[in-house]
């Protein structure tokens, strides 16, 4: 299991499924919610918006509900959200990148210290790990979406940085620059893909070997996660399947 996002694997994390459903439609809306506030409310004309629907919709959420997160900021009946990113560091030195929507700032970072506090973390300064990381893009296709060499040949037509073939789907990663471009072309050859965004990618990894640490540095992103204000949690840390399939 390596660096990870709430929104990339929030389907496979232990715990109550219902709860997680619960927690994954609210970030979604609130993702969309800002994004139409930022860029617009044509999908077709603000990439950020068209990859919260698109995700909103593979996640089963209905168009009712979509259209009413798009309209949330320009009626104005809701609190402003503030986009804050924070950055600190788990046990063995991890990098942590908190992404956070919230309508209290001072809530937010009192409840993100208090959580590196209370589970052997360390909340950093702006700047301090996002070295350790690049923002890319992320469409994922299911494996059967086509033959795998006609799937590729199209990918590298589009100029994609890379193609991974995990468990049955297929990770297509674009420059951040390029993102926008290449899901508009993969949606007009196939659809539109299971799960589509702009991503923290982890730059260099740190293995963690002992199991102390490993179940320390997951109760902390668990816990991060759990926060109502936070979005996504990216880290770059790797731990052996063996000892994730002790510890989970």
């Amino acid at each position: 299991m390596a660096g990870h996002s709430k929104f990339k694997n929030i389907m496979h994390r232990k715990g109550a499924q219902d709860k997680k459903r619960a927690k994954l439609f609210s970030r979604l809306i609130r993702e969309i919610s800002v994004a139409s506030k930022i860029g617009g409310e044509d999908p077709d004309a603000n990439p950020r918006l068209r990859a919260a629907v698109n995700n909103a919709l593979s996640s089963n959420m209905s168009k009712d509900s979509i259209n009413k997160a798009i309209k949330k900021n320009s009626t104005g009946s809701e609190s402003e959200l503030i986009e804050i990113i924070y950055e600190g560091f788990g046990p063995n030195g991890v990098a942590i990148i908190i992404e956070s929507l919230t309508d209290n700032k001072n809530r937010s970072a009192s409840e993100i210290r208090s959580t590196f506090s209370k589970f052997n973390g360390n909340l950093g300064i702006t700047g301090c790990v996002r070295h350790n990381f690049d923002k890319v893009g992320i469409i994922n296709y299911p494996i059967n979406i086509d033959d795998y060499n006609n799937f590729f040949e199209y990918c590298a037509s589009l100029d994609v940085e890379d193609i991974n073939e995990n468990d049955d789907v297929l990770e297509v990663i674009t420059k951040l620059e390029t993102f926008h471009d290449v899901l508009l072309n993969l949606e007009k050859k196939y659809s539109p893909p299971k799960f589509s965004s702009i991503e923290w990618r982890p730059s260099n990894i740190i293995d963690i070997e002992n199991e102390d640490q490993a179940k320390q540095l997951l109760v902390l992103l668990d816990k991060l996660e759990d926060l109502d204000d936070v979005q996504s949690v990216t880290s770059n840390f790797n731990i052996d399947e063996n000892l994730m399939d002790r510890l989970i």
